[in-house]
């Protein structure tokens, strides 16, 4: 049983858990029960897949983030538009199947995981403690770094703020004790891994797929 990959299926209601998992043995691979939040908190995977429903997305990354719960998470729904995924991948969810699932799709998430889960899961990592640490400084502060990261020099953000050269100055000092960065290289470092949405080495077949819409999206 522990050599099995695991899907560990989430929410919905009795008949949706049922059915994924008897098609998930059926496949050859193991699948474990949760109603709800507070059941996979008190038995939190270690491994594999979470399989849930396309509700609650935010919700779900960041209650598994604060149980330090880091497992890929595949959302499953019926018929799903183009926007649904692509808002769901951008969520945070490593793949979007569409219901009722099949051997085909249960073995190509195998796949992926195997191949791709562990940088998936070390991004989430990272994201989650970026967050943490972007959420320590201030507006004012923040918009400073934005400008920054846009190549502005002091004198160019404090015209743009409408603030004094001084007063910019004064802002990144304590942005960067905020943010316990070295250099303001680590601070934008940290910027974008806190933006970070589309997996990068998300499936390169299904990840062209969304890039594609996401653009007809616009």
């Amino acid at each position: 049983m522990q050599n099995k990959f695991t899907f560990h299926i989430l929410g919905g209601d009795s008949r949706f858990r049922a059915a994924q998992s008897r098609l998930i043995f059926e496949c050859g691979f193991h699948a474990e029960l949760y109603a709800d939040l507070l059941e996979i908190w008190a038995a939190p995977p270690r491994g594999g897949v979470i399989l849930a429903g396309k509700d609650g997305i935010d919700t779900i990354e960041q209650a598994l983030a604060d149980a330090e719960i880091w497992v890929p998470i595949v959302v499953a729904s019926k018929s799903p538009s183009v926007r649904e995924v692509v808002e769901t991948i951008r969520a945070g969810a490593f793949d979007y199947l569409e219901l009722p699932l099949d051997s085909s799709q249960v073995k190509r998430v195998v796949h992926a995981t195997h191949s791709e889960g562990a940088y998936v899961i070390e991004a989430r990592r990272r994201k989650f403690a970026a967050e943490e640490r972007i959420g320590r400084v201030s507006s004012r502060e923040l918009e400073v770094l934005d400008c920054v990261s846009k190549g502005l020099r002091n004198e160019s953000i404090a015209r743009a703020l409408n603030i004094s050269r001084r007063t910019v100055e004064v802002h990144r000092a304590n942005m960067l004790e905020k943010l316990k960065a070295s250099s303001i290289s680590e601070a934008l470092q940290l910027r974008l891994e806190a933006d970070w949405a589309i997996p990068a080495t998300y499936s390169r077949k299904n990840r062209s797929k969304i890039v594609r819409s996401s653009k007809k999206l616009k």
